[in-house]
């Protein structure tokens, strides 16, 4: 599905593709994706999305982002909401969904294929859109997790389908060793 002399650019759901590894027991390693499509492609873009807390003394999402900037991705960042739901408890809301649309449409011109590493089911109308202008579309999420992590639409849409655990071992983070305890001190 792809082929040496593609454009292609990858646009990443942070919180979405961070969900999914988590579901299925790894972490990504950013270095490893970069790399991974480098070489399956010309890759013009890669872009991650997330949403950030203002005003938190240490957000801990903060160093992947300084690293991913300083790495070669487009970091786009925007605020995130607080409000308190129904029931008293504290929630977050920082969705990405149309600065990511607006990006991969900008450039779809440009693109013979776009990555997309989410399985949210409100980005079928971009693949569609995408795919409308020539670009071939491949998502990457999981349908391994419990429940699956891929919206059914948006895989049907997509022109290829890429199981984020068969990814595992090409850029997966090795699992940290264990720190042994250190012993009680009378």
């Amino acid at each position: 599905m792809f082929y040496k002399d593609d454009r292609l650019a990858i646009f990443i759901d942070g919180a979405n593709l961070y969900a999914a590894a988590k579901s299925l027991g790894f972490d990504i390693d950013y270095k490893l994706l970069r790399q991974e499509f480098d070489r399956r492609g010309k890759l013009l873009r890669a872009y991650y999305y997330t949403a950030l807390i203002e005003g938190e003394e240490y957000s801990p999402i903060r160093p992947l982002v300084d690293w991913l900037h300083y790495n070669g991705y487009c970091v786009v960042t925007k605020p995130a909401k607080e409000y308190t739901d129904v029931m008293g408890r504290r929630k977050v809301k920082g969705n990405m969904d149309i600065e990511l649309a607006v990006h991969a449409m900008e450039l779809a011109s440009r693109l013979d294929h776009a990555v997309l590493f989410s399985g949210d089911g409100d980005f079928r109308p971009l693949v569609e859109a995408l795919q409308r202008r020539g670009v071939r579309v491949s998502v990457v999420s999981t349908i391994r997790s419990q429940p699956p992590m891929i919206a059914d639409e948006l895989r049907r849409q997509a022109d290829n389908f890429i199981e984020l655990d068969a990814l595992r071992d090409i850029i997966g983070r090795p699992p940290r060793p264990e720190r042994p305890l250190d012993e009680e001190e009378d």
